[in-house]
């Protein structure tokens, strides 16, 4: 995760509230297809109550539609993906979960 921020071959799509940061690269023995990253800054919710509601919800949708990248990567590659939150409000859980269908169809579409 520390080459998605540092290297400059990442790339970015942002379905709002989110944005993601993602990378290609070689697969490794041991390394799943899809790597995931969530972070909610303290910037944006002060209470750690919402921020984990808010990574909740992104996991949750993650999981129910990882399927759309998952099929995408090839065998001998890898995706890093990192989920950021850009806003000061809390939105739904459908909402969330049409972000996250949004930037997985967008990532799988440049893979």
């Amino acid at each position: 995760m520390e080459q998605l921020f540092t290297k400059g071959n990442s790339r970015t799509a942002t379905a709002f509230p989110l944005r993601a940061v993602y990378m290609e690269r070689q697969r490794t023995e041991g390394v799943p297809p899809v790597e995931v990253l969530v972070s909610v800054s303290k910037r944006h919710f002060k209470r750690a109550v919402k921020r984990n509601r808010v990574k909740r919800q992104i996991r949750e949708a993650y999981r129910l539609q990882k399927q759309i990248l998952t099929v995408r990567v090839p065998q001998d590659r890898s995706v890093a993906l990192a989920f950021i939150w850009m806003d000061d409000n809390l939105c739904d859980s459908a909402q969330v979960s049409a972000s996250v269908r949004h930037i997985l169809k967008k990532v799988s579409e440049k893979l």
